[in-house]
């Protein structure tokens, strides 16, 4: 860990003095405070545990969002598309003072003719959207948001940073054209699942330029909105390794298609026991009933000729584990990927902790091109499911970046 990520990593208070989920992180205050830099927020709508709240809410009310440390930010302006019966916001604006707007552009602008604010967190998670009539991929409105959000910088003639949470759209096309977007207008994107940063127990980094023989993760939950979390979870270890990082062919498997998968070589039982054993209580039971309808693996062939798996298995819990087989080694390297499941979520303020740094910095925490792949991947999987596994091949996947030691919680230095 270098001195400068130290600095942008802790700007305010001591380790001793963190909240208990960000105190076991072994970095300390090296540099005066930053000012608090003020920031729109957009989101699809703000109720008690949305991303909106654990993301926005913390930026009002610190990291364990009960008044104490928080981020370098402040928030200027919000735009809520929806507002159902559950909505905070309201009560929130009165309480700390910021504007509830009519628009998106209003949210940035704060009702002048310029830009008022330093980055933009666009939040396009839960609410009540369309689903794609076949591959049943939720039609959030992220491509919208960010076409408002870049409208307004080309209408005023400033660009700041923008953070996009979680896949940057339910579509391949829109999350290439909004990265060609950031690109040519120059500001920095940022997008992403919050599993990257969590804790990683054991703890996990691969070497950089390792070779790697054979991966498998294990997720769970509803196949595009939490297998984008795995895919995450699995880029964010990989990208380290030697060779392109680009995905060349998809192809899924369900029920009885599993088994044939594994006969065929697609996956083994050593890597998903490497992966399972990782994991703490886990759910034991048959291979067979574990694996049933409401499970789904995804099968990656890679650019460099790695092959790797997602197992989507929902008979085990609320959990997600990688395991690593990298060449030379007689046993796969494993972690499990624990997150806060109740609040304040804390694995989200190691994302908000990488969202102030860009904003702060200009430079993102890591790489938008890992988004945009595992975006795709997604877009991918999902058509692949609707067609009964059929393997796609993917040559607008051939996404080449490199990768960035951005810390995750506990992470030694």
């Amino acid at each position: 860990m270098t001195l400068m990520n130290r600095r942008h990593w802790l700007q305010q208070t001591s380790a001793a003095s963190l909240p208990l989920f960000l105190a076991e992180n072994v970095f300390t205050a090296e540099s005066k405070p930053h000012p608090a830099l003020p920031v729109a927020a957009i989101v699809t709508e703000y109720t008690p545990n949305s991303h909106a709240d654990v993301l926005v809410g913390k930026i009002l009310e610190g990291f364990q969002q009960q008044g104490g440390p928080g981020p370098a930010l402040k928030l200027a302006g919000l735009y809520t598309d929806q507002v159902p019966e559950r909505d905070m916001s309201r009560a929130l604006s009165r309480k700390y003072g910021f504007p509830i707007t009519n628009s998106i552009e209003e949210a940035i602008t704060l009702g002048t003719k310029q830009v008022q604010v330093a980055g933009v967190l666009s939040v396009g998670e839960h609410g009540v959207y369309p689903f794609t009539p076949v591959t049943k991929q939720h039609m959030y409105p992220r491509k919208q948001f960010f076409d408002e959000i870049t409208a307004t910088f080309k209408k005023y003639g400033k660009s700041v940073p923008v953070y996009n949470d979680k896949h940057l759209g339910y579509r391949w096309q829109d999350a290439k054209a909004m990265v060609d977007t950031s690109r040519k207008m120059g500001f920095p994107l940022m997008a992403g699942s919050s599993l990257p940063v969590a804790w990683r127990h054991p703890n996990l980094t691969l070497p950089e330029n390792c070779e790697i023989e054979s991966v498998l993760t294990i997720g769970r939950g509803n196949f595009e909105a939490h297998g984008f979390h795995a895919l995450e979870a699995q880029q964010c270890l990989i990208e380290h390794r030697q060779g392109t990082t680009g995905v060349a062919a998809v192809e899924t498997a369900q029920g009885k298609q599993i088994w044939a998968a594994e006969q065929a070589g697609k996956w083994n039982r050593e890597m998903l026991q490497a992966a399972l054993d990782v994991i703490p209580n886990v759910a034991k039971g048959k291979w067979e009933e574990i694996l049933k309808d409401d499970s789904a693996f995804y099968f990656l062939e890679h650019q460099d000729g790695l092959q790797s798996t997602v197992a989507m298995v929902n008979r085990l819990g609320r959990h997600y584990a990688v395991a690593v087989k990298l060449k030379g080694e007689n046993k796969p390297r494993a972690t499990w990927i624990k997150l806060e499941l109740d609040p304040p979520f804390g694995h989200f303020a190691y994302l908000l902790k990488a969202i102030e740094h860009m904003i702060h910095t200009s430079q993102p925490a890591y790489p938008v091109e890992r988004t945009l792949l595992t975006t795709g991947i997604l877009d991918t999987v999902m058509h692949s499911l609707a067609e009964g596994g059929k393997r796609i091949e993917t040559p607008q996947l051939a996404i080449d970046y490199a990768a960035v030691q951005w810390p995750y919680a506990n992470q030694k230095s």
